[in-house]
């Protein structure tokens, strides 16, 4: 998932979404573990992420059986 940074006051931070935060069970108060890595700015890199995440979205399973044999 990929979210923008927003200014919270004096410091940074990013939302969950309502979908995450449901399929994760997270609640205000929860502790949660994140990684951070920035998203590359260069639009040729992009176009390929999210050409990538689409090819995972539809074909990682197959993938992921057709390892396991």
């Amino acid at each position: 998932m990929v979210q923008k940074v927003i200014k919270i006051g004096s410091s940074l931070g990013v939302t969950i979404p309502k979908k995450q935060l449901d399929e994760l069970d997270i609640a205000v108060g929860d502790e949660v573990k994140i990684n951070l890595e920035p998203v590359a700015k260069d639009k040729k890199q992009e176009k390929l992420m999210r050409e990538y995440q689409k090819f995972v979205r539809q074909y990682g399973q197959t993938l992921k059986n057709l390892a396991g044999k």
